[in-house]
């Protein structure tokens, strides 16, 4: 456990001593929020803050925008998305041919579709399904690239 702390803290030291001396370069967080402000910006006031980000988890300053968190403008959600695709790939081949379906809303939804929009998105992907399905046994990871590809197009 000694040998782990002293690690940590040696790989921390090693990291901050990369940043710059004249700015912050902590991320975001109450630590960064603490230390801003600090004429001394240290390798030392930069792993406080690091170590105060940490301490203080920034999950709620990510997700909700603050604690100079800044959340991207437009969040697809990758890995949650291919999974989907990965374990529903028929039934969602099944409803892009449709045009509607469970498994199509579930897409749209991952991928941060307005509710707005979704009819426009089940039909752009239907008009496109055998570029989306190009041929049986189809990997999921092209379906994927695929959806959003077509979906990005004006």
């Amino acid at each position: 456990m000694k040998k782990l702390l002293i690690t940590v803290a040696a790989l921390s030291l090693f990291a901050a001593s990369y940043a710059s001396a004249n700015q912050m370069n902590t991320g975001c967080g109450v630590g960064t929020l603490i230390f801003q402000d600090t004429k001394d910006q240290s390798t030392l006031i930069q792993v406080l803050a690091m170590t105060t980000n940490g301490t203080f988890m920034n999950t709620f300053g990510v997700t909700t925008g603050t604690s100079e968190c800044k959340q991207p403008s437009k969040v697809v959600q990758h890995e949650r998305l291919n999974e989907f695709v990965q374990a529903n790939l028929d039934e969602l081949a099944r409803d892009i041919s449709a045009g509607k379906g469970e498994t199509l809303s579930t897409v749209a939804e991952l991928m941060g579709v307005p509710a707005g929009d979704r009819d426009a998105f089940n039909s752009k992907l239907q008009a496109n399904f055998h570029q989306i399905f190009p041929a049986p046994g189809v990997e999921y990871a092209h379906v994927v690239d695929t959806i959003v590809s077509v979906s990005n197009q004006g």
